[in-house]
């Protein structure tokens, strides 16, 4: 690699940046080029993929501290060139105060290198039998599976106050909604339930998610492995994965990984989002059904009577903009296989979608245990519906013996009657209900009083749905347990994996720590 930069004005310049545009230039001696980047390129793209790539900064440090300490192993790194690389590698590792990144100098490893090579002549074997991106694609996949679990973490909470509410509120009545219009009676419990589902299936997708990353892409060289002894497995150990990536060019190029963190992650924050909209309904005066707290709500700077549920309207722009980052990866994935574009935007994209996804999970379970529903607003408007009018078709077609589409037109003309005469469900009788019938079928149905009256009872109507994932209390019991179960087993997962990680990325440490003739 030759001077990839032109160089700045030396009079603007420190003596240690000087020497390391002059380090990189010495490195790169023999190299193709023979002139540095155009200034714009310097601006424009080198400037980008820096600033993308600093979030891997953490990862790749250890990737090059374990491909040091694997060469030294494999005895292709002399042990006096080992110890002085990786004593700056490890000085490196704290981020010092003198490391300043500049697009200048290009990416994030030359950068690096730049800086190591100011403190050891050895950092030339940095670069034995292995690529740039090797060390980017690795430091990748570290920052990645970290990122992954913390969104499984917070996702984890969501759940879990998921079902804190929902065991709160499993006897506290209200309107089903669907397109907005009330529908049958249910418990606020039972609603909120239901987004305990597709948040498991989420944390599924997220674990085999993490399964796939963690497979290590190191020692594979540049597309086809390398002359120099690469010992994939010892790599993969040391940095804690718990596999290899096995195709030497496909664990280079791999734009299906970051098309499939995007999706996973859309697709947790569509579930988040659908919940997120029917609060932000069930928030407005109209609706009145809920209230969110203070805390999670902003003030109008000129209608003083608004309490704003900014929290929510955060959750939605932020789930349209991922979409947006979700179909972005996909775009820049669709290359020759050989092609920098799905790396370079993405290094950055993926880190950061992550991290937004994790604020919005957290803010979610925010917001959901800070809320308080207004029970007796929802239980008195079910009761002045006509929700249960489902339930009196199916008591007629079971007391009767009438087929169930006719049920349904003696008491769809029942409701438009009472509708057109200002009356609610509850202020309606049996004879009402025959007058009904004799419209429809020209006789009268003779529905027992106490059918009739358990089937337009909203509380009797939910007792009565006892299958398998209804809202009556023993299925609801039934549910409440699996799913704290299944976080169980998560969070178990969680615990597991994070200390395997974290204890891999001690040792290696401790490793580079002797190599190097330290502690």
């Amino acid at each position: 690699m030759t001077t990839l930069v032109k160089q700045p004005d030396e009079s603007s310049m420190s003596l240690p940046h000087q020497e390391q545009l002059e380090n990189v230039s010495v490195l790169g001696v023999g190299s193709r080029l023979t002139s540095g980047p155009a200034v714009e390129l310097v601006q424009t793209a080198f400037a980008r993929e820096l600033a993308d790539q600093l979030a891997l900064f953490r990862g790749m440090s250890l990737a090059d501290m374990a491909y040091t300490v694997m060469l030294i192993e494999a005895g292709v790194i002399p042990p006096a060139a080992g110890s002085s690389l990786l004593n700056a590698l490890l000085a490196l590792h704290t981020y010092p105060s003198d490391f300043n990144p500049t697009p200048e100098l290009g990416d994030l490893y030359t950068n690096r290198e730049a800086w190591l090579a100011l403190r050891t002549t050895a950092v030339g074997w940095l670069g034995a039998g292995r690529a740039r991106r090797e060390s980017t694609t690795t430091g990748y996949r570290i920052t990645v599976r970290t990122s992954i679990l913390a969104f499984a973490s917070a996702l984890m909470k969501v759940g879990v106050t998921l079902v804190e509410r929902a065991s709160e509120y499993r006897s506290a009545l209200m309107a089903d909604y669907t397109y907005l219009q009330p529908a049958q009676p249910t418990t606020f419990g039972h609603y909120l339930l239901g987004f305990s589902y597709p948040l498991l299936r989420d944390l599924e997708r997220l674990r085999a998610l993490f399964n796939r990353t963690n497979q290590s892409p190191a020692g594979c060289g540049s597309v086809n492995g390398s002359r120099i002894p690469q010992n994939r497995e010892r790599l993969a150990s040391l940095l804690g994965f718990d596999g290899i990536a096995q195709h030497a060019r496909d664990a280079m190029w791999q734009p299906d990984g970051p098309i499939e963190t995007l999706s996973a992650i859309v697709s947790a924050l569509v579930n988040l989002d659908r919940l997120a909209e029917d609060l932000q309904i069930f928030a407005t005066a109209e609706f009145d059904l809920l209230e969110l707290s203070d805390g999670h709500a902003r003030a109008s700077v000129i209608m003083p009577q608004k309490k704003n549920p900014y929290s929510l309207a955060y959750v939605r722009g932020a789930t349209n903009e991922l979409i947006g980052m979700q179909t972005g990866a996909s775009t820049l994935g669709r290359t020759p296989s050989g092609q920098v574009d799905n790396r370079i935007f993405l290094y950055g994209d993926v880190p950061r979608a992550l991290e937004i996804a994790t604020g919005v999970a957290t803010l979610m379970s925010g917001v959901l245990a800070g809320m308080s529903f207004h029970s007796s607003i929802a239980a008195a408007r079910l009761s002045h519906g006509f929700t249960t009018a489902t339930d009196l078709a199916e008591a007629i077609t079971l007391e009767t013996g009438l087929d169930f589409r006719a049920a349904h037109r003696i008491v769809g003309r029942l409701v438009r009657n009472a509708s057109q005469t200002n009356r609610t469900m509850s202020e309606l009788t049996n004879e009402d209900l025959d007058a009904a019938a004799q419209a429809i079928l020209e006789r009268p149905l003779h529905l027992s009083d106490t059918a009739f009256a358990h089937a337009t009872d909203p509380a009797t109507a939910i007792a009565a749905r006892r299958g398998i994932g209804g809202a009556a209390p023993e299925p609801l019991s039934h549910m409440l347990a699996g799913c704290r179960s299944a976080l169980d087993a998560y969070a178990s997962w969680y615990d597991t994996t994070t200390a395997k990680i974290a204890a891999a990325e001690e040792a290696l440490i401790q490793i580079a720590q002797q190599f190097s003739g330290g502690a």
